[in-house]
């Protein structure tokens, strides 16, 4: 003779979690974040080797959170936006929108198809605009 499969426990209606409710969409949702984040830290001698050796490029940075610790350039020249990590940005300030800024690049892992700023250094911050500097001060320009 078969056993009975052991009874489903019946949860009450107050136990169940609601779905959670429709966020509106990102402006950002449409630019993929490298994962894992190529930073400083841990990219290899070689690419660092050769992203020093290559040209200088020019852009305006599009979108920077420090809390989250990346945003995206738009080069001067055209061209798809370009992830920046915090780590790969010299000088005193944060980046705020607007900034031009000047950089170089470095393929970034698994596939080396796309790229990422690095060496990046603002050159021109965006006037009429506050800035914080690393320490937390804020300036204005």
């Amino acid at each position: 003779r078969q056993s009975d499969p052991p009874p489903t426990p019946h949860l009450p209606s107050h136990t169940l979690t609601p779905p959670p409710p429709d966020r509106s969409p990102s402006p950002m949702r449409s630019y993929l974040v490298p994962s894992p984040l190529p930073t400083r830290r841990n990219r290899t001698c070689s690419a660092t080797a050769r992203a020093a050796e290559g040209p200088v490029f020019t852009g305006v940075c599009k979108y920077f959170c420090r809390s989250k610790g990346h945003g995206f350039i738009t080069p001067s020249d055209g061209g798809r936006d370009i992830f920046v990590h915090i780590s790969d940005i010299e000088g005193e300030y944060v980046p705020v929108e607007g900034d031009e800024m000047s950089y170089k690049v470095c393929s970034i892992p698994p596939k080396y198809e796309k790229v990422q700023a690095v060496e990046v250094t603002i050159t021109h911050l965006n006037p009429g605009t506050k800035h914080e500097t690393w320490a937390g001060h804020i300036v204005s320009s």
